[in-house]
C-alpha cells in the first residue's frame, strides 16, 4: 500500500496532508506556496509510493462553489497529465477552517502561532483528509 495525499487548495498556498503508509492516519505534511505546488509534489512522489490524492471541494454554507473552483479544476487537469496513474479524489471542505484554528487553539498555541495561515491550512488539509478516511470506511 502507498499513501494517500490531500490538499487544499488556495490562491496563494496550498496545505499538504499525508496518510501513513497502511492509510489509517492523516497527518500534516507541509504547507507550500501554489505556484510550486507541482515541483513539490513531483519531489514527494519521487521518494514517497503514493497511490491516491485528494483535493478539498471547496462549498459554502449554501452549496455555491467557490472561485478558486476554477484553478483548482486547472491544477487537477495538469496533475493528471503529469500522474496519470494517481487517482484524483474530491472531498467537500465546508467548515475544515474553522476547525482547523478551533484544533490549534486547543493545542495550547500562542495566539501568533494560532493565526498563522500556513499552519491552519496543513490542519485543514489533514481534516480533508482524516474526514476521507473516515468516509471510506464506512
Amino acid at each position: 500500500m502507498g499513501q494517500i495525499l490531500a490538499i487544499d487548495y488556495g490562491k496563494a498556498r496550498c496545505g499538504i496532508a499525508v496518510t501513513d503508509d497502511m492509510q489509517i492516519i492523516a497527518s500534516g505534511l507541509d504547507t507550500v506556496q501554489t505556484q510550486v505546488l507541482m515541483e513539490f509534489l513531483k519531489k514527494y512522489f519521487h521518494e514517497n509510493r503514493v497511490e491516491e490524492v485528494v483535493v478539498g471541494l471547496p462549498i459554502d454554507l449554501k452549496g455555491n462553489i467557490s472561485e478558486v473552483e476554477t484553478d483548482i479544476l486547472k491544477f487537477i487537469e495538469a496533475f493528471q497529465k503529469e500522474f496519470p496513474d494517481i487517482e484524483v479524489h474530491r472531498f467537500d471542505e465546508r467548515f475544515t477552517s474553522k476547525m482547523a484554528s478551533f484544533f490549534i487553539s486547543q493545542s495550547g498555541k500562542n495566539k501568533k502561532k494560532r493565526q498563522e495561515k500556513g499552519l491552519i491550512d496543513k490542519v485543514s488539509a489533514t481534516i480533508i483528509l482524516q474526514n476521507f478516511l473516515e468516509q471510506r470506511t464506512r
